[in-house]
């Protein structure tokens, strides 16, 4: 198969926007992609999966799949406490989509959501893997393990870029789920 891939460089990062704008900017997106002959499109920013997976279904012609979902079931998976942390952006955390996932597949997991909003211009920069996004991972990190989470969902396609640095904050114990392995 042949690939298009139109990453939205032009209006990154879409935290803080609301999620009326991701909708819209996940609509024309998909529309164009369309418009190029796609079989398939793969929403394959979980900011725009979790504002507009329901609406650009409904609204192409080709099938459409986000990343919310495998990433919801693999860390309903791997938990063994039932206490799941989710890492994201603002808009992604304010859309309630993992929760609801999550809670469908299984009803008793504990799910602890926290908006990350620096880590994504941090990784974007110039120093990726600097103090600064380290010391960002740190406070990120202390209310999930404050919560005994044991399985935490890297939900923006941009934290597996800085894996190494979760990992590290987390330990060993703590189970990284991301979209792209799922």
């Amino acid at each position: 198969e042949y690939f298009v891939y139109l990453g939205d460089r032009a209006r990154l990062p879409y935290e803080p926007r609301p999620l009326d704008d991701i909708r819209r900017f996940a609509s024309e997106i998909a529309g164009y992609l369309e418009q190029q002959g796609v079989k398939l499109v793969v929403a394959a920013c979980n900011s725009a999966t979790a504002a507009a997976l329901a609406d650009l279904q409904r609204q192409l012609s080709v099938p459409v799949i986000g990343v919310l979902a495998p990433e919801a079931h693999a860390a309903v998976l791997a938990t063994r406490n039932r206490r799941i942390g989710l890492l994201a952006t603002e808009a992604t955390v304010a859309s309630g989509r993992y929760t609801e996932i999550v809670r469908a597949l299984d009803a008793g997991v504990e799910v602890v959501a926290l908006a990350c909003p620096r880590l994504v211009p941090l990784i974007e920069g110039d120093e990726a893997f600097g103090e600064e996004i380290t010391d960002a991972v740190r406070e990120y990190a202390t209310p999930l393990k404050d919560a005994d989470v044991d399985t935490v969902i890297l939900g923006c396609t941009h934290y597996p870029l800085i894996r190494p640095i979760f990992q590290r904050v987390f330990g060993r114990g703590v189970t990284l789920v991301f979209s792209a392995e799922e």
